[in-house]
């Protein structure tokens, strides 16, 4: 139970629901408990009213004795239909206070997670995988309001009709009602016992569906490559052990859920036949009157579902405390990106890197190594070098997805670490080398660092311009209004990096940072955008990052990585002259253009 003690602040929170719950379940229960007593008084009343009926037999009262016998029973049958409807009431009350709590916990428990996933650094989604950080806002979610909803209010009333109906029992019969709950222990282990089989059954189950779903996203995801390589026939043959394994996982818990309501109907049965028996000989001794047996009859049946319900209710803490043990870790990581004097203020875009060292430390790899230089505001600067020379981590370190692992990044003559977090992004144009688009309009896409719901249009279009995909964007029915795919697959690769371009300058950040965003479009179609860029550029600190010179030569200072190092600097003329590693990489470049030509 100790995870599960995170939850008290939601339950202290909605306490007048609780309090409200648990008062209506004992008001239910008195009209499930008044109406056995009613049935063994009517019992009672029927068996001495009908030995009475009889010496009327055929008699001028008869019909009179008839018709009070018969009101009698009315009343009788209107009291019981009256405590049901009654009790029916209280139930439905109780579904809106405790089920309608655990709705709402749920609700600000996602809501919680899910602001504590918007906290945590890029470091955390490289160790955890995006299915698991679904699962822990879904399913353990589900599984935490199970416990808050039905097993809380199942508990409430274990708790509160046993003790009531034990003592009603008690106070008319202790030796029935002790041979009358005799197999309610053995039903309730048998049902914990059967639950505990349900639940490891249905966990596989669970892994196998999910195995199975993502069999099927991806060869739905990836058809063309299968049809390509005309794989078909295999993936069918894969889906198919997929599926089997699913069937006979299912088929297993069948057979183990079969056991559930034969289990508990024959311990009823068991403690009913013990109920008449033992006081079928009470009855003949005359110790008692023939309504109690019926009365105890109904109190077992009262019992049973409360007795049963404690395996359940169990079962559910348990998976509950295990699914919030793993909503807790996450709750519990710590974001160790944090500003420490939490700056807030326009910067000019002076940008000075000294020692720059990083080591990803999840992986241990080393990605940079002694990094220096500086960028004047308004200045361009390219990095250019080979796959994992680090290019890209620099770019994380400038927009603090990362804090170094030695050395400073200053902007205008602060640390970075010194400013609000938030407000440093929003003044950073990032355009990542992984482009990814939202299954929203071209509009929204573009517009989305705007932070405003109704951005606007003109700021839209103009970016686009800048961008070269104005004009793609018009050739699309809809326009600007067009509703990409997932993804973006509505587009080519071209032009969602040309959007993802016009989203990062939309904003009119003060530093740009181009992450080989132009690595998926053709030379001819890079210069365009180039040369527009060059004009957005003007008055901008600009951080050209890319493999390809032609990206890099338009750049004020070219820096050039291997290995994490850097290893030349200057500009586009002087790295020629210098005939290193630029020029080499310059000269390969150049030669494949003109071969592809």
């Amino acid at each position: 139970m100790k995870p599960l003690f995170r939850l008290n602040k939601y339950l202290y929170k909605y306490k007048s629901y609780l309090i409200l719950g648990i008062l209506f379940t004992i008001i239910s229960n008195f009209f499930v408990i008044i109406p056995a007593q009613l049935v063994r008084i009517a019992i009672d009343y029927v068996v001495e009213s009908f030995s009475f009926y009889q010496l009327l037999d055929s008699t001028p009262l008869e019909s009179e004795a008839r018709k009070v016998f018969l009101s009698f029973i009315f009343v009788f049958g209107s009291l019981i239909l009256a405590m049901a409807l009654l009790r029916g009431f209280f139930l439905f009350l109780i579904r809106q206070t405790i089920i309608a709590m655990s709705r709402l916990i749920e609700y600000d428990l996602k809501n919680e997670i899910y602001q504590k996933y918007q906290e945590l650094p890029l470091q955390f989604y490289r160790r955890n995988s995006t299915g698991d950080l679904m699962a822990r806002i879904t399913e353990d979610v589900s599984r935490v309001r199970m416990y808050l909803g039905p097993a809380l209010m199942y508990g409430i009333n274990l708790l509160t009709l046993f003790p009531m109906v034990i003592a009603y029992m008690l106070s008319i019969n202790v030796t029935l009602t002790l041979w009358s709950l005799l197999p309610l222990p053995i039903l309730s282990l048998s049902i914990y016992y059967v639950n505990n089989m349900i639940n490891e059954r249905s966990e596989k189950i669970q892994r196998s569906l999910s195995a199975l779903s993502t069999f099927v996203q991806e060869a739905f995801s990836g058809i063309r490559v299968i049809k390509a390589f005309v794989r078909e026939k295999d993936s069918v043959n894969e889906f198919a052990k997929a599926s089997e394994d699913y069937k006979v996982k299912s088929i297993r818990l069948t057979k183990v859920e079969s056991l559930f309501y034969p289990l508990i109907l024959g311990l009823i049965g068991l403690s009913t036949i013990i109920v008449v028996f033992v006081g079928g000989n009470q009855v003949i001794e005359g110790a008692i009157g023939y309504g109690v047996i019926a009365e105890f009859i109904l109190y077992v049946n009262m019992l049973t579902w409360p007795v049963t319900s404690l395996g359940w209710v169990t079962s559910i803490i348990q998976r509950a405390a295990a699914s919030q043990t793993r909503i807790n870790e996450f709750l519990d990581e710590e974001n160790d990106i944090v500003s420490e004097s939490k700056i807030r203020e326009s910067i000019k875009g002076d940008i000075k890197v000294s020692n720059l060292s990083f080591t990803y430390p999840d992986s241990g790899i080393r990605a940079l190594k002694n990094i220096n230089f500086e960028v004047k505001s308004g200045q361009s600067l390219a990095l250019i070098g080979t796959t994992g020379s680090g290019k890209s981590t620099i770019a994380n370190l400038i927009t603090r997805m990362y804090d170094p692992s030695g050395g400073d990044i200053f902007i205008d003559g602060k640390n970075i670490k010194d400013y609000d977090i938030a407000d440093l992004r929003k003044q950073i144009g990032y355009v990542p080398q992984d482009v990814f688009l939202f299954s929203d309009t071209i509009s929204n896409n573009i517009g989305f660092g705007l932070g405003t719901e109704d951005p606007n249009l003109d700021i839209i279009h103009k970016a686009a311009k800048d961008a070269d995909v104005y004009e793609n964007i018009l050739e699309f029915p809809k326009g600007f209004q067009t509703r990409l795919g997932e993804r973006g697959i509505t587009l080519s690769g071209g032009q969602k990096q040309r959007v993802s371009i016009a989203r990062a300058i939309a904003k009119s950040p003060t530093i740009l940072l181009l992450d080989d965003c132009l690595s998926a479009v053709d030379t001819k179609t890079e210069n365009v955008i180039l040369n527009a860029l060059s004009k957005i550029m003007k008055g901008r600190t600009s951080l050209i990052i890319s493999h390809r010179v032609s990206s890099a030569k338009l750049a004020d200072v070219i820096l050039v990585l291997d290995d994490g190092e850097l290893i030349e600097k200057g500009s586009h003329e002087s790295l020629l002259a210098l005939k290193g590693t630029y020029a080499e990489l310059y000269e390969k470049q150049t030669q494949n253009v003109q071969e592809s030509d």
